[in-house]
């Protein structure tokens, strides 16, 4: 027999404004008593393959907090002119949770040092609960843990929540940011993530400017030196500002990571010189345990400054926020508690004026929340272009873009399909 639940899930694809005026709570009250909708395997899915890589380019190293120690730096790297390719073997895992009734919900690719608290811990008790209940199975996670709050433990957490967001908007077949109130925009808007290109003086400018002729106007680079470097570090990192504003114009924004390498001096020095150059941020100059750096940095300069990748909730971030020391929240739905946090976070940056830009370790669940929410609170999109390809080897019509434009997805809850043309073997995970 078709109920309206079943008909609305099969017919959404389709036209979903069609059927607004049916009682929405109604429905997901019948949902959430379905006895198809328990959780009846959780398993990983660990894939096989091959890539082609390009070994002697875009290898540029950052600067990371190590580099503190000169026997720790590595040295100046300069891109190679060697263009061959190779076929390099490649693994990536999946979370797949499907139900009684038949519906999967699946995410990735995960960071491999979660596979052992998702199967060991997260599993059993998953299985014979009802998938749909995403808020309370969060809630219940992160109690089971005492230290849930941060680490590897909420990084499974966050995987989880993903594959219970996706699971639940392909019950309903409609693409995730439905189920979050809907798209605010027709496309979304990345910005390009200049991870791995060189930072040489006189070659990063040109690729700038190639980026931002291509659509990418919005592009963040990696700060290479930092106070080991002295001077000569801070010299270089100021005129890479200079180069690349001179590129791409008046018009295009930069930004720029230091990935807490740097210390105060370092950043209120740099951002002093450059404050003329207009950058859009500067993001993670020091450890996230160093809320009295990101405060001072922030009243000392007009530059926005910008930190989140490594919060793990909502309250690291309202600590932040309340101190006046960022003005762009960069949560990681991967790492952060997942979809169901990072809308949480989202709605606190808004009550204080600030953006959400979340970190783009992935892509699937930071477009679909920031497809959601407001455009001043969530404007773009994080895209690693050197890395995305990687990250996506193995899916099917995965969310790629070469104009800094990312269409508005209309799949069923992420979208993600493997692409089996691509899977050379895979293995099904259930225990460690």
């Amino acid at each position: 027999m078709i109920t309206r639940r079943s008909f609305l899930r099969n017919s959404l694809g389709v036209s979903a404004a069609a059927f607004l005026p049916l009682s929405t709570r109604m429905l997901f009250r019948e949902s959430m008593n379905d006895p198809q909708a328990i959780i009846e395997s959780v398993e990983v899915i660990r894939v096989h393959g091959t890539i082609a890589r390009t070994p002697g380019q875009h290898r540029q190293h950052q600067i990371k907090p190590e580099h503190l120690y000169p026997g720790e730096r590595p040295p100046t790297y300069m891109e190679m002119n060697d263009e061959s390719v190779r076929q390099d073997a490649i693994t990536h895992d999946y979370l797949r949770i499907a139900t009684k009734g038949g519906v999967e919900g699946l995410y990735g690719y995960l960071d491999p040092e979660i596979i052992a608290p998702l199967i060991k811990q997260l599993r059993s008790f998953l299985i014979g609960r009802n998938a749909l209940a995403v808020e309370n199975l969060w809630e219940i996670m992160y109690r089971r843990n005492r230290h849930s709050r941060a680490g590897h433990y909420m990084m499974a957490l966050s995987a989880v929540d993903n594959a219970l967001w996706d699971l639940k908007a392909r019950y309903f077949g409609v693409p995730v940011y439905e189920l979050l109130g809907g798209p605010t925009r027709d496309e979304a808007r990345v910005y390009g993530s200049c991870l791995g290109y060189t930072v040489e003086k006189g070659k990063a400018g040109p690729k700038a400017k190639e980026l931002y002729d291509n659509g990418f106007h919005h592009q963040k680079w990696f700060m290479a030196y930092g106070p080991g470097d002295g001077n000569a570090g801070l010299r270089h990192s100021i005129e890479l500002v200079q180069e690349l504003r001179e590129a791409v114009g008046d018009d295009g924004q930069i930004m720029f990571d230091a990935f807490m390498g740097w210390d105060l001096p370092f950043a209120t020095a740099w951002a002093k010189e450059v404050e003329q150059f207009r950058p859009y941020w500067i993001e993670e100059a020091f450890s996230p345990n160093r809320l009295e750096s990101f405060s001072a940095l922030s009243k000392s300069t007009s530059i926005p400054v910008a930190t989140g990748e490594h919060f793990y909730n909502r309250w690291e971030v309202l600590n932040f926020l309340k101190a006046g020391a960022i003005q762009i929240v960069q949560a990681d739905p991967e790492w952060c508690g997942g979809v169901s946090e990072l809308i949480k976070i989202c709605n606190l940056a808004s009550s204080f004026g600030a953006k959400v830009i979340p970190h783009g370790h992935n892509i699937h669940a930071a477009l679909h929340v920031v497809l959601s929410q407001s455009r001043e609170v969530c404007p773009l999109v994080e895209y690693l272009i050197n890395h995305v390809g990687y990250k996506l080897h193995f899916q099917k019509d995965a969310p790629l873009t070469t104009n800094g434009i990312i269409p508005l997805p209309t799949k069923p809850g992420f979208g993600i399909e493997l692409d089996e043309e691509k899977v050379e073997r895979r293995e099904v995970i259930t225990s460690l």
